[in-house]
């Protein structure tokens, strides 16, 4: 039964979900729903050598012109290779099952929230795709003739082999796909599938390596296997194929497509994927700009709902923590791609503020996984802990989520497994490495670090003292006076690494002496993996990454002139990176000193001009999980949240005329918060005045507290300078 809902205007109209699969922001065209466990994406990563070629971290890359397929289960914006498992291809003639061999062009390719179709060229095929939260379905029309349709089991982007695959009848398949090695770990998971096709097949088989096992040889496991089905087809004769999946078990991935799609009905599946979206992507609209500016506004936030995604099966199960064996029963929604270096930033705080119901299950999926495994989580994916990137965002997500007023979970087990990271000795601490000498020092020295192993000793100290920092203030809030006194004075830490010659923070040796040479610019062959002592960065685009403490950093560096000027000369100069994480809180400093906050308007709207359009490339590096697209959403509503933890979002000139930000009733008082901004374009992007709820607004920061209880605030803006 078609879901019904109503709608003031259809928002997937200005979602363009091509938007970032160039330029390294690693997105995918294909389908997913809102946090859905699947998504279905055409997949052109080996594109056409198949040989010696480096795996891209999409599925996806509009500049590649040979499409081998249609995967299942993708990473968004990710860094690294992983998933694109399950790969489904159609093709016509002779079967062929080497990619190189049936590999084809495309054109004429379609993209919107529920729904991809292109063309195979070489094949004749109109392929179309769609999908539920847990299953996927395909849809192609073929040429009169001979028809095949591939399972290749072994094609993806894991970093890790082996799988299985069965014909349980002549239209049914199952099987398992093993995934991991993200970013070089480890770390593995198993992905079960059942497949359905909607025609009986002429002829059906396996095959193993490059050998075929026709009629009667119906399963096979191994590194490079797949599944065939031939069918003589008629003219514009249509075959769909459906897939449901599960992380627990191949029973578990049956029932999810008995019960998300018990018929053959694409059409439904595309509706119904569609309705969510308009149903996610209302809870903010917008009014004024260009057509241009709602397609960014609305593919960011598109991007911002699809990690962290939904993980458990309709049944309730998930694989346990750090385990593939043991399943455990959700309650609630159970999330997984937790990529919190990155996430931390801005995207946590906007599902906070606009999706308080599913951060609320995020921040309870992160405590279930310390029930089960003893941490909490430091870059989590599909139950693997990958240890990827540094610092402790888990302390800060939670902090920041209870700050907003999502304060449905365990406070008191969160504190437990917060304080757990804070304090236990490095030698029996997965979390913080370094913390040992991060205590005795008060910094985590250079000399150490590959003993120590931590990767880059000045950007680990400044995440710590970010943690601490919010550890300090939960601890207030919970009337731990002790602790609030003990995390306080470790987030100034970094004053420690600060050094006067420079005014800008420099890695420095156990016994108190500076490294040695010092780049503070320093690039290299490019931004990864970072200068001498920094993670994917420098000293430039770290040493203002202390918004827990700007007032502090300012007098370090000499007041607010010298501060603004240091950080002006950070734009000037070229040494602000936009598209990585450290300095993305930059400009909106400027804030901090009074006479200065225009800078801030400037510069916000010169880097959203200048990173973000609607091209392929409109992402500039990787979106990682959604975080540049939450960067371009909050400075196109005019507000950003530089520093989690703190309630106050610093004020910049939107973009649209009027926002309307409807507020969740669970969780907040008010109905909507509005904000206008009449006179809002390119050239009037300088606040003259603000009334907040009909009194005059002269803070160029904007509370929490004053947004979810409702109201609206009215921004006058011009082309002078105030």
């Amino acid at each position: 039964m078609l879901c019904q809902f109503s709608f003031s205007q259809d928002l997937t109209k200005y979602v363009n979900p091509f938007i970032g699969t160039s330029n390294d922001g690693n997105t995918y065209p294909g389908v997913v729903m809102p946090w859905g466990m699947v998504s279905v994406s055409p997949f052109n990563a080996r594109d056409t050598i198949f040989v010696n070629a480096k795996f891209p971290s999409s599925a996806y890359v509009s500049k590649n012109k040979y499409l081998s397929g249609f995967s299942n289960i993708n990473l968004s914006g990710v860094g690294c290779p992983d998933m694109g498992v399950v790969n489904v291809m159609p093709t016509s003639g002779e079967l062929q099952i080497l990619p190189i061999k049936y590999a084809t062009l495309i054109e004429n390719e379609v993209a919107t929230p529920g729904y991809y179709k292109t063309n195979l060229v070489k094949h004749g095929i109109l392929a179309e795709l769609s999908a539920t939260t847990r299953t996927s379905i395909m849809r192609f029309t073929f040429p009169q003739g001979k028809g095949n349709i591939l399972f290749n089991v072994g094609l993806g982007l894991t970093n890790i082999n082996g799988g299985s695959v069965r014909f349980v009848n002549e239209t049914e398949i199952e099987g398992a796909r093993s995934v991991g090695g993200f970013c070089g770990t480890l770390k593995g998971q198993i992905i079960y599938f059942v497949g359905r096709i909607s025609k009986k097949p002429a002829e059906y088989g396996v095959w193993n390596g490059q050998r075929l096992f026709e009629r009667f040889n119906r399963e096979t496991m191994g590194d490079n296997i797949g599944a065939y089905l031939k069918f003589n087809t008629l003219p514009n004769e249509i075959v769909e194929v459906k897939l449901g999946f599960s992380y627990v078990s191949i029973q578990n991935a049956r029932q999810n497509l008995d019960v998300e799609q018990p018929k053959w009905e694409f059409e439904n599946v595309r509706k119904q994927c569609q309705n969510a979206w308009n149903t996610q992507l209302s809870k903010i609209e917008v009014e004024g700009g260009t057509l241009e500016d709602k397609s960014i506004f609305y593919t960011g936030l598109y991007h911002i709902l699809q990690h962290p995604n939904v993980f458990q099966d309709v049944n309730g199960e998930y694989p346990a923590m750090m385990s593939d064996k043991i399943a455990k029963i959700a309650q609630g929604n159970r999330y997984s791609v937790f990529s919190l270096w990155d996430t931390y930033r801005n995207v946590h705080p906007f599902l906070s503020l606009v999706y308080p119901k599913q951060q609320s299950d995020m921040v309870k999926s992160m405590l279930a996984m310390y029930d089960e495994n003893g941490w909490l989580p430091k870059w989590e994916l599909a139950s693997m802990e990958t240890f990827v990137m540094v610092g402790d965002p888990a302390s800060i997500v939670i902090s920041d989520s209870y700050f907003r007023g999502i304060k449905d979970f365990d406070i008191n087990k969160a504190y437990q497994a917060i304080y757990k990271a804070a304090t236990t000795s490095e030698s029996e601490n997965v979390l913080r490495p370094g913390l040992d000498a991060y205590l005795k020092y008060g910094y985590i020295p250079m000399d150490i670090q590959n003993i120590r192993k931590v990767w880059g000793p000045v950007s680990t100290t400044l995440e710590y003292a970010i943690s601490d920092w919010n550890i300090s203030q939960l601890a207030q809030s919970l009337g731990k006076t002790a602790d609030y006194q003990l995390f306080g004075e470790r987030s100034k830490c970094y004053i420690n690494l600060f050094d006067k010659k420079y005014g800008l923070m420099r890695p420095k040796n156990a016994d108190g002496s500076w490294f040695e040479p010092f780049e503070p610019a320093y690039r290299g062959k490019s931004l990864y993996p970072g200068a001498p002592g920094f993670v994917e960065g420098n000293s430039w685009q770290y040493s203002f990454m202390v918004a827990h403490d700007i007032n502090n950093l300012k007098k370090l560096i000499g007041g607010d002139k010298p501060f603004v000027e240091m950080l002006q000369r950070c734009f000037d100069e070229n040494y602000f990176e936009m598209s990585n994480e450290p300095d993305i809180a930059y400009p909106y400093l400027f804030n901090y000193c009074k006479g200065n906050e225009w800078r801030t308007q400037l510069q916000v709207r010169k880097l959203l001009r200048k990173n973000y359009n609607t091209s392929s490339g409109g992402i500039n590096g990787n979106d990682d999980c959604g975080t540049m697209s939450a960067w371009a959403v909050f400075a196109m509503m005019g507000f950003y949240p530089d520093c989690p933890g703190n309630m106050n979002y610093q004020i910049t000139s939107p973009v649209f005329s009027k926002i309307t930000i409807h507020l969740d009733n669970d969780y907040y008082q008010g109905k909507t918060f509005v904000i206008e901004a009449p006179k809002s374009n390119d050239e009037n992007i300088y606040i003259q005045k603000m009334q907040l709820n009909g009194k005059p607004y002269s803070a160029y920061t904007l509370k929490h507290a004053d947004i979810v209880k409702g109201g609206i605030l009215k921004i006058e803006l011009d082309k002078n300078k105030k």
